[in-house]
């Protein structure tokens, strides 16, 4: 695939997807009663991404330092 076609593609479906989320969470959009906010969800998701992330970056200094100890 051409290389300024994925990134057009790439750009074209964030800018879609950013568009989808701001609507969803501006209109309110509910499908059987539920709220379908998917401004919401990416947010949970980015939080728990972040709390994985600094989990994990701890504990491989905390493995670290054990093996700093050791030597």
């Amino acid at each position: 695939m051409n290389k300024w076609l994925e990134l057009f593609m790439g750009l074209f479906l964030l800018v879609v997807l950013i568009l989808v989320s701001w609507a969803s969470a501006t209109y309110s959009w509910t499908i059987f009663g539920y709220d379908f906010n998917l401004l919401h969800a990416g947010w949970l998701l980015f939080k728990g991404g972040l709390f994985w992330f600094v989990l994990m970056v701890s504990l491989l200094l905390i493995l670290l330092g054990i093996n700093d100890m050791r030597d």
